[in-house]
């Protein structure tokens, strides 16, 4: 399993109640890397936060770790079975405009500033 996939599983796992239904997937194609996490669908709101602010860290995390690796690392987060996703939620989840297509990566400090609160 590589850093990235690791450090995933043991930061989700460490957040829900059922992290014995913590999955992920990692594949890598010329974009980077796309990790793919599957939760309980009791865990959804745990891993998208108020807003979706939990995912956006996760997010900012998992980019620091790829830039540590020269990789750019993206994170898709499954709707589970049976699970009901509103829009606000849906809409939260994905990445925003500027962080599918950056200009240029940000430093390990500005990284670090989004995280600040």
């Amino acid at each position: 399993m590589q850093e990235d996939q690791q450090f995933l599983e043991t930061l989700v796992k460490s957040l829900v109640d059922h992290p014995e239904s913590v999955k992920t997937n990692r594949t890598v194609d010329e974009m980077g890397v796309l990790l793919t996490l599957d939760v309980h669908a009791e865990d959804m709101g745990k891993i998208i936060g108020r807003s979706g602010n939990t995912a956006k860290a996760i997010r900012t995390l998992l980019r620091v770790v790829g830039m540590k690796h020269d990789a750019r690392v993206n994170l898709k987060i499954n709707e589970p079975e049976g699970g009901r996703v509103s829009q606000d939620m849906a809409a939260s989840m994905a990445p925003s405009a500027d962080e599918a297509t950056p200009s240029e990566p940000k430093s390990l400090d500005q990284a670090i500033d989004d995280l600040k609160i």
